[in-house]
């Protein structure tokens, strides 16, 4: 599992976590798709928008591997503005490759984009 140096570990000053320590003993987590509904707490919303901050200036639209981010914080992302970069795709898998589809990401959170995120 590839460990993302210099990615924030979780948002500051809150209990979101953006990265994981080590492999899951059990079993990776999968990947899935969660839904957003609009009803959403005002620091969920917030986690996403730093996350997604995080991944831009980490990766941009290079394709990059899920190693020690997150599942629960990329299901909330995944299908929409994080997706698959490979074929066929392995939900299980800390080498998955991944790619941020850039006009959806910037059409859900401009404030990542624009300067006005979470910092």
């Amino acid at each position: 599992m590839i460990k993302h140096r210099g990615f924030p570990g979780r948002l500051p000053g809150t209990d979101f976590q953006f990265t994981i320590r080590r492999p899951n003993p059990k079993g990776v987590t999968p990947l899935t798709r969660r839904e957003r509904y609009r009803d959403r707490r005002s620091p969920d919303r917030r986690a996403d928008t730093a996350f997604m901050q995080a991944l831009w200036e980490q990766f941009g639209t290079e394709p990059f591997e899920r190693g020690n981010l997150d599942a629960g914080r990329l299901s909330w992302l995944f299908g929409r503005e994080v997706l698959p970069a490979e074929d066929p795709f392995d939900p299980e898998s800390y080498e998955a490759l991944l790619v941020i589809d850039e006009a959806a990401a910037r059409a859900s959170f401009p404030e990542a984009f624009d300067g006005t995120g979470w910092k």
